[in-house]
């Protein structure tokens, strides 16, 4: 998911961002690859032109196509008692490339359980939602081929899409190449509410990739009980994506700087309150790093923290958060800070990982 203040942005183009400038500064870096606040008017939304400029102006850094086999190969992981393969890669989608010279297209692809069985609960995980988000996309995979996935499949039928948005992901950029923050694009009907700094957002083809896959090959699933949707805050959240939205949207700043929390939390969904489940992760992960601290106010990102490590906003679905695209009862967004001091990438990782196993321990107590 991703904060509600500057947290929910669009990762920072790291060769031309360094943490040590300011905004102001920042925007001058360079004339051929603009900070996003350049961009455009002050005061003035965005047009096409704009828009135009910053995706054209994104330069690719990693390749989504190095990532694919990697997903290709989830498909191989084997039960070590009876050698069959536990996992089925499917092929949901193909976005526009916008831009690279690898193909035409960008293949969507999800791993979900081989046998899947009426009588097991189903559980949905989703990772690179905003592409820049590492650990999300990385963790995903890694629960899959390193974790316990292959022991949860005993109790559970598993679906995961680990990488929903590949030019995010090439870019390291929180947006689509359409400007739009695909973690608001889940309900494009949502309510906006005026000077709240997250409302859903217009439809991406990222979104509707997903979710025609739950409703059409997915759809003989009528109930998840569980989703967790995987996310990283990052200080390009502050330094990069909320001086983007101001510029994007045409508002001035108003020089308020927005706190990035140092430390592993959970984004809890306040029409779903299940304090032993949101227990049950933060222990998992304090086994692998440390957990966020409240703020001089107790909060944490703005908003009110219901136990340690977790937050509370209102409903995801209304928001257009990727965690509220099912009515699972058990939801939420996990952030991982990757910009710790006190943590490394493989931390990251593995604190996503220890995570969801938090998560599926506890729905095994309950079941």
């Amino acid at each position: 998911m991703a904060p509600l203040l500057p947290r929910y942005a669009s990762a920072a183009t790291a060769f031309i961002m360094t943490m040590t400038t300011g905004i102001t500064s920042l925007a001058k870096v360079s004339d051929a690859f603009p900070h996003p606040s350049a961009i455009g008017t002050p005061g003035k939304p965005w047009g096409v032109d704009e828009y135009a400029q910053w995706r054209d102006t994104r330069p690719k850094q990693r390749c989504y196509f190095d990532l694919t086999p990697r997903i290709q190969a989830l498909g191989e992981v084997e039960c070590s008692k009876t050698n069959t393969k536990l996992f089925e890669v499917v092929q949901y989608g193909d976005l526009p490339h916008h831009g690279g010279d690898d193909g035409a297209t960008f293949p969507l692809y999800a791993v979900r359980s081989s046998n899947w069985c009426p009588n097991k609960k189903n559980i949905f995980i989703t990772g690179g939602v905003h592409g820049y988000e590492t650990s999300g996309v990385e963790g995903a995979m890694l629960f899959i081929s390193g974790g316990k996935a292959a022991d949860y499949s005993q109790h559970f039928n598993i679906l995961v899409a680990p990488c929903v948005s590949p030019w995010g992901y090439e870019r390291i950029q929180r947006w689509t190449a359409k400007g739009t923050d695909p973690n608001r694009s889940f309900n494009p009907d949502g309510e906006i509410v005026k000077g709240r700094s997250f409302n859903p957002e217009a439809a991406t083809e990222e979104s509707t990739a997903l979710i025609e896959f739950l409703r059409e090959d997915m759809g003989h699933v009528k109930e998840w009980m569980c989703h967790l949707d995987l996310h990283e805050t990052t200080d390009t959240d502050e330094t990069e994506f909320r001086p983007a939205k101001l510029a994007r949207d045409g508002k001035l700043d108003d020089g308020e700087e927005g706190h990035i929390p140092d430390g592993f939390y959970l984004v809890q969904d306040e029409t779903s309150p299940t304090p032993e489940w949101f227990t049950s992760m933060i222990e998992s992960v304090k086994k692998v790093t440390h957990i966020a601290p409240s703020d001089a106010n107790g909060n944490m990102i703005g908003e009110k923290v219901s136990q340690e490590g977790v937050i509370v906003i209102p409903n995801k679905k209304s928001l257009g958060l990727c965690a509220g695209v099912t009515d699972a009862p058990y939801r939420t967004t996990t952030e991982v800070y990757p910009d710790s001091a006190n943590a490394t990438p493989e931390q990251c990782n593995r604190a996503q990982v220890a995570c969801i196993e938090g998560a599926l321990e506890h729905l095994l107590s309950v079941l």
